[in-house]
């Protein structure tokens, strides 16, 4: 199909025909299309406030096993170790629930809890989606090592760890009482977070199960109850947690109350989730291997689950991406060779979609329903866009700017005071609820600058590194001229990296399911 000279493409050109052949098959990225063929003539990209929307219009052998990697995008693997199916499967709570169960006379027919989904359910069943209510002994006995390692959006995270193996917990506060502060706390300027209700979760609890199958996403394991005092451990750890956070920013608040507040009617929602790693603020990237690896990770991820779900975390800073060693690393074979993807041994994992956005991968019951859509209404609290204590905050109003203009105007803090304003496109409130895959491309371009920026490693390689994706970084960053195109997704963003060479076929999905490493099939080429 012919091409307008306004089609603007990315990378290489020995790299273009056979990217534009491995993307041409993803469902819905970076746009939904409808089922007419575009007229003879139009170009592939269509500019609209200096994003660039494409569209894939070219015609592909549907033969080619390439062209089965839609089909194929779920089972992808992004490196070539692959958790062992138990290890994604097995829950730390099955034989916590198992033990509780006997210990409360429910005998053996109880011994797993079935846990509900949340979708279809009558209200009865929502309201006792949690057959049993654990106590933190349970949870985290003497024998137990539990670490806090994190603070998502209204969630605390724990690392736990016992002879069966490691699992990491989200613990929301439900609505239940806790002890009042003391005048010390009050005196500190402690903040409390607010609990929130069984439903206020179920959002991201459903985020989380979509999300739980796709390459680069958290296995979701259980979710239970947890209810009364803290035990010794847990208040050390959470004390530890803030001593180290305050050395790193001493003007950082804590936000959540101390374990010795707790009560015996304090209730909490834990959801327990595979073991992610080491969060990347905790991470010296000393390679620049490891830049490549998480950067391109972290883009494939998203990519796939905007294929998938239409999902934009919206919430993608270093402390929501977490960091694994999962094979040694590797030099490049042939050192020549184009491809950048694979050589750390790092894996990546992204976590906490509180304020995430998806739509449901399962058929509506009825066709004239419309598919669920998960999104959290950032409206609801602005001082989100007028906070500047942390370098991330931007990113925040860059989203809201999107959606009211989108357009890549920067709206400063000081215009976010008033909820829900006009669209300047549709004349109507804005809404979180639609898809905006460009919010992505925002916390992309945050990755990349907070690498380059936290990079601890040889300053001859992060010149290299900065020099080959100077093109990269430009149509990454929002700041960029009005002229200069910018990517529409996260999907397209890995077409770049295809069509540079910095990416291979086989290490983007392994179609035939071989033995054999597709990192080194890759490097061969």
């Amino acid at each position: 199909m012919s091409r307008t000279t306004t089609t603007r493409k990315y990378g290489k050109s020995s790299r273009k025909e056979r990217a534009d052949e491995l993307f041409a098959q993803l469902p819905g990225t970076p746009i939904k299309m409808t089922t007419e063929s575009p007229p003879e003539g139009t170009s592939r990209a269509t500019r609209h406030g200096g994003v660039m929307h494409t569209r894939p219009d070219v015609d592909v052998d549907v033969q080619d096993p390439v062209c089965k990697l839609s089909e194929q995008l779920q089972a992808t693997r992004l490196d070539t170790i692959a958790p062992p199916a138990e290890e994604r499967n097995r829950s730390m709570s099955s034989r916590i629930l198992t033990e509780a169960m006997r210990d409360n006379g429910l005998g053996e027919q109880s011994e797993i809890v079935e846990q509900r989904s949340f979708r279809g359910e009558d209200e009865e069943d929502k309201e006792s989606c949690h057959d049993v209510v654990l106590v933190w002994d349970d949870v985290c006995p003497a024998a137990n090592g539990i670490e806090k390692i994190a603070e998502a959006s209204y969630a605390e995270v724990y690392r736990v760890s016992n002879e069966h193996g490691t699992s990491v917990i989200k613990v929301i506060r439900l609505e239940s009482p806790i002890r009042p502060q003391t005048k010390a706390q009050q005196r500190s300027g402690l903040v409390d977070e607010e609990p929130h209700s069984e439903e206020d979760m179920r959002g991201e609890l459903s985020i989380s199960e979509w999300l739980s199958d796709i390459p680069g996403f958290v296995v979701y394991k259980e979710r239970y109850v947890v209810k009364g005092k803290a035990p010794k451990a847990l208040l050390e750890t959470h004390q530890a947690f803030h001593r180290r956070m305050k050395r790193k920013d001493p003007d950082r608040l804590q936000f959540y109350p101390s374990p010795s507040r707790y009560l015996d009617e304090t209730r909490f929602l834990v959801v327990e989730l595979g073991d992610a790693g080491t969060a990347l603020e905790d991470f010296e990237v000393t390679s620049i291997s490891q830049v490549w690896d998480v950067f391109l990770h972290t883009a494939l991820a998203l990519a796939r689950a905007e294929a998938l779900i239409e999902f934009e975390h919206r919430d993608l800073h270093e402390g929501n991406i977490c960091i694994r060693q999962v094979r040694p690393a590797t030099s490049k074979r042939p050192p020549s060779s184009p491809i950048q993807f694979g050589f750390s041994g790092l894996d990546i994992t992204i976590l906490d979609y509180g304020l995430s956005r998806a739509t449901d991968p399962n058929p509506a019951r009825k066709a004239s329903e419309a598919p669920e859509v998960v999104a959290y209404d950032l409206e609801k609290d602005l001082t989100l866009f007028q906070s500047t204590h942390a370098p991330q905050c931007r990113v925040y109003r860059q989203m809201r700017s999107y959606l009211i203009h989108e357009d890549r105007v920067y709206l400063p803090p000081n215009k976010h005071v008033a909820p829900y304003p006009t669209s300047k496109t549709t004349g109507e409130p804005i809404s979180w609820r639609g898809y905006y895959p460009y919010t992505n491309v925002l916390w992309l371009a945050y990755l990349y600058g907070y690498l380059v920026s936290h990079f601890r490693g040889d300053k001859k390689e992060l010149a290299s590194f900065k020099k080959e994706t100077a093109e990269l970084r430009i149509h990454l960053d929002p700041g960029a001229p009005r002229d200069v195109l910018s990517f529409p997704s996260a999907g397209d963003v890995v077409r770049f990296a295809v069509e540079a060479g910095w990416v291979g076929v086989g290490q983007l999905v392994d179609v035939w399911g071989e033995e054999g490493s597709p990192l080194e099939e890759a490097g061969n080429e």
